[in-house]
């Protein structure tokens, strides 16, 4: 039979947007020709070695022929909830916790895993990690960009995305803020969802979790974590989520049928990861060093910096198009992001990352 016998199928990626670091590679080519190579500032890819510990936890669990557990094991499932007690809900276990595939399969498609859909509204921010959207648009369900909650109205919510700190600006949400936002998420059946993934990256500001506002009662609330800049897991794929346990459970049941599952060896290195602050601190202090050299060297080329008060980006602005500040910045053989990725309200700025070598964040600065 022929499609239009019962009506022609549609591509789910159909309705998505392009996907944004397609967009990039001429830049990358004009930056790629620069005499002295490619400072490769944009998509924010860890460059540091795994930490030895992580690596030898792996390897020892290397010989893994059976199926993981989606709830991951006790060892890791006791790993996390002890470095959330102690980072993210201090004096309460009264949350649940689940590992998961990194963040970003967890950030696409929890709207789904929640039951969220057509009629349904996803409140993301104004400025934002791309994906908050596409995970929306994958459910089905509307988009709506807001800062202020009271901008919505008595339109009906199913879910709020909040991010501190911001991907990409930087910014830092005040721990009034977030209770706020669960205030009024609660009045209306709303969950909040709060990704945290820089939470251990804090610069200018100190970073909160929204499970410290929670007062020890989760409902509704859940917050992202991930191992990927903080451990240089980006490669193991290694993330969780904590907070409502009866929402946990809901969206275990569901990754359980679907195979969303932690391999086994990741999860023992996400327990050596999660036990040790060390290498954590270590990586903290490489960053910190390359974010003076590179902010230094912006604001001497005529850039402002604007929040960036942590996390692993400088939100910076020429006052022009992002794509024309891309352009200038390729020209001296460096790759940075376009604001217009992020949003609408990003479109004259840029996200430049700090996950480069010291050598290359040296020749960044030269070229600046």
């Amino acid at each position: 039979m022929t499609g239009s016998a019962f009506g022609a199928r549609r591509a789910l990626a159909a309705g998505l947007p392009d996907f944004p670091w397609d967009r990039l590679e001429p830049a990358k080519a004009t930056a790629a020709r620069h005499p002295d190579g490619l400072v490769d500032l944009s998509i924010g890819t860890p460059v540091d070695p795994v930490p030895a510990l992580v690596r030898a936890a792996l390897a020892d669990a290397s010989d893994a022929p059976g199926y993981p557990l989606t709830a991951g094991t006790p060892q890791l499932r006791t790993a996390i909830r002890e470095w959330v007690a102690r980072w993210c809900a201090p004096g309460s276990d009264a949350f649940g916790v689940l590992p998961t595939i990194g963040s970003k399969e967890l950030v696409a498609w929890l709207p789904t895993l929640l039951g969220l859909g057509a009629g349904d509204t996803v409140v993301i921010p104004q400025v934002c990690y791309p994906t908050y959207e596409v995970g929306v648009l994958l459910a089905g369900a509307r988009v709506r960009r807001a800062d202020s909650l009271t901008a919505i109205g008595p339109e009906r919510v199913g879910m709020v995305w909040v991010n501190s700190p911001s991907n990409p600006t930087g910014k830092v949400l005040p721990e009034a803020h977030l209770r706020k936002v669960v205030a009024w998420a609660r009045e209306r059946g709303a969950i909040v969802v709060s990704d945290e993934c820089y939470l251990p990256l804090p610069w200018d500001a100190q970073p909160v979790s929204i499970l410290s506002v929670c007062d020890g009662v989760f409902d509704n609330v859940l917050a992202v974590h991930s191992l990927s800049k903080r451990s240089n897991l980006a490669g193991y794929r290694a993330g969780f989520v904590a907070g409502d346990p009866a929402l946990i459970d809901e969206v275990l049941a569901a990754r359980k049928h679907a195979g969303m599952i932690v391999p086994a060896p990741v999860q023992a290195a996400m327990v050596a990861a999660l036990g040790d602050e060390a290498h954590v601190d270590e990586q903290r202090e490489r960053y910190a060093r390359r974010r003076t050299v590179l902010r230094a060297a912006l604001e001497r080329a005529g850039f402002t910096i604007e929040h960036s008060e942590a996390g692993l980006y400088l939100w910076a602005t020429r006052g022009e198009d992002s794509w024309k500040t891309v352009e200038w910045l390729a020209e001296r053989g460096i790759l940075a992001a376009p604001g217009a990725f992020y949003g609408p309200e990003g479109a004259h700025h840029v996200r430049v990352a700090l996950t480069a070598t010291d050598e290359r964040i040296a020749s960044a600065a030269t070229r600046l």
